[in-house]
């Protein structure tokens, strides 16, 4: 993938990262996409989002994805922060109940702010503090099949899971793309290009690229 150009995608999806603080939100993100962990614990100030492209199927998917930029420690995450987003990893930690418990009261505010085919992982980060563990694997998979979002155990220290939980969010909301495309009567390999996918609102940010074969 190094030989593409940084803005060389099909498919721009924004993605948001959601849930209490301190569950290590901006460690996923930077595990993610910049392989890098911090031990020191700080919060984040000022929104803050990083990318990271990935390959499904044949086509190029780069994500945009957002921290809730400490916002969440006064219970007001903006209505902007949502918008144009297709789909959000909803993060607790295995070793603190509460903010499990609090994984509802999160999901009833991103779909009051979002559409409904938002693609949704629950994610259970801290998984390595085995000793000091909460939550239980099966209560969250239950909560996670009542809620119908997909569910995944993280930990962003070991680096378990990271990739596979925001890769299966981002190959997912390309099914929903495809799918939008094929019910439409389009071949979902042509989508209309320079066109913004609508699986959100109306300011939605998420878009096909442009087609242009042979910039340099």
């Amino acid at each position: 993938m190094g030989y593409r150009a940084d803005d060389d995608y099909d498919y721009l999806f924004k993605v948001v990262l959601i849930g209490d603080s301190g569950v290590g939100k901006s460690n996923l993100l930077s595990r993610f996409t910049r392989n890098e962990f911090s031990l020191e614990s700080k919060s984040t100030i000022g929104v803050e989002f990083a990318t990271r492209t990935i390959r499904v199927d044949d086509k190029v998917v780069k994500a945009q994805i957002w921290d809730t930029a400490g916002q969440e420690r006064y219970r007001a995450i903006t209505s902007a922060y949502y918008r144009g987003a297709v789909g959000a990893l909803v993060v607790y930690d295995v070793t603190r109940h509460v903010t499990f418990e609090n994984v509802e009261r999160w999901l009833k505010e991103l779909r009051d702010h979002t559409d409904a085919n938002m693609v949704i992982m629950l994610v259970g980060n801290k998984a390595d503090l085995r000793h000091l563990r909460a939550v239980s694997t099966e209560d969250a998979q239950a909560f996670a099949e009542k809620e119908n979002t997909f569910f995944m155990e993280t930990s962003a220290l070991e680096s378990l899971n990271v990739e596979n939980a925001f890769t299966e969010v981002l190959t997912q909301i390309y099914r929903v793309v495809s799918r939008k495309a094929l019910e439409a009567g389009e071949d979902p390999g042509s989508l209309p290009k320079g066109q913004t996918i609508n699986v959100g609102g109306k300011d939605d940010v998420s878009a096909v690229k442009k087609s242009g074969c042979c910039s340099a």
